[in-house]
């Protein structure tokens, strides 16, 4: 039996490996630096092709979400490329709670993620198409506390004022492949959709809010441990630079909708968060909000309703989340977006289970829903 090898010292590089014997090991996650928070993995394993793995990841029950790794099966690739997944079983009473994954690789080498990884390499890809596409600037909002810029592209010649945002919490990569499929959709000259959306809004976007967190592994938090979706009540220079940033350009810019795009561990459907609890709630505003999701819960079936989070009483509502703060102060019509790290329940797919191609499709929906929002109003 080969014995194998396991690295993370890469690009959201995340596993600590306790011991390895043949094919086998025992593994944990590591914590996000200055911070509790630990979920999110990404690690290589070499070994011999045809042989199969165990890996075993230990400690869960500490995790930052115990609940979302029942019905769970990590995300495996032979060539970073196509994301497929391996099975995987949870037992909360081994080694305090252990998900073990098994896998017969192909080829000698496979990585493994608690997601499809969305790297900094293929972000700045990302960022740099769009921003070469006609009608788009760039600006860099901020440098992080890392020293990586935060960048804002902007396009379209309308006057609805329309904020996308990704990765507060950068483990949600979900929330970039997202950004990869409306970005593809907005920027393409001939899609009827985007030039519909370019005439009557002027777009903001922040495809990755947390490149620091991204490039070092984490699930939650940046450089410097801070959740930023608990910082926009009161960001600061040395906690939460990038939401002071983006936070401080939305004043400049007002914001008519915005949707902040994310990935929720133990939910296995496509949802949306609203902002019910807000001081200044009215049912005009409540209902824009109510019209958007009817409407992409008829365009999408990978969309629905029927589960998500508990809507807070009117008043309670958590004023240092995005969504909440920005519909409070700009009246605006403001939505969290949550996709799975678990396969829907209501439309498994087997082989790849909820999945880059998925959220990409999913982006150019949101804006289809957008688009009919507006033309409904």
């Amino acid at each position: 039996m080969t014995a194998i090898r396991i690295d993370a010292g890469f690009d959201s590089g995340n596993i600590d490996v306790l011991e390895t014997s043949g094919a086998s090991a025992k593994l944990a996650i590591v914590t996000d630096h200055m911070s509790e928070f630990a979920q999110w993995f990404h690690f290589r394993v070499t070994g011999q092709a045809g042989e199969e793995l165990t890996l075993k990841i230990t400690g869960l029950s500490n995790s930052a979400f115990p609940g979302g790794w029942p019905d769970y099966n990590a995300c495996v690739s032979e060539d970073r490329e196509f994301w497929a997944r391996a099975d995987s079983s949870y037992d909360a009473g081994e080694d305090n709670g252990t998900l073990t994954i098994r896998y017969t690789p192909a080829s000698n080498i496979a990585y493994f993620a608690y997601f499809a990884p969305y790297s900094m390499e293929r972000h700045h890809d990302l960022v740099a198409e769009a921003a070469a596409s006609e009608g788009v600037s760039l600006t860099k909002l901020t440098d992080t506390l890392d020293g990586q810029p935060l960048d804002l592209l902007q396009l379209g010649e309308g006057e609805s004022q329309v904020w996308l945002y990704a990765r507060q919490h950068p483990g949600e990569t979900q929330a970039e492949w997202w950004m990869e499929g409306a970005l593809e959709c907005l920027t393409d000259p001939s899609d009827p959709v985007a030039r519909a959306l370019r005439s009557r809004c002027r777009f903001h976007i922040v495809p990755n809010c947390n490149p620091d967190g991204s490039a070092r592994g984490h699930l939650r938090t940046n450089g410097v441990g801070t959740n930023l979706n608990r910082e926009w009540h009161e960001p600061t220079p040395e906690k939460s630079p990038e939401v002071l940033a983006i936070r401080n350009k939305m004043d400049e810019t007002g914001v008519d909708f915005a949707i902040d795009v994310h990935g929720d561990e133990a939910i296995p459907a496509v949802f949306l968060a609203g902002f019910e609890g807000i001081p200044s709630w009215t049912d005009d505003q409540g209902n824009e909000y109510y019209r958007y999701q009817s409407i992409l819960d008829r365009r999408t079936p990978d969309f629905q309703t029927r589960l998500g989070y508990p809507k807070a009483p009117r008043g309670k509502g958590n004023l240092s989340m995005s969504t909440n703060q920005v519909a409070e102060r700009f009246g605006a019509c403001a939505m969290t977006l949550e996709m799975p790290y678990k396969d829907l329940v209501d439309a498994p797919e087997p082989e790849q289970g909820w999945s880059p191609e998925r959220c990409k499709l999913l982006g150019r929906d949101c804006l289809a829903a957008l688009l009919e929002w507006l033309e409904t109003r």
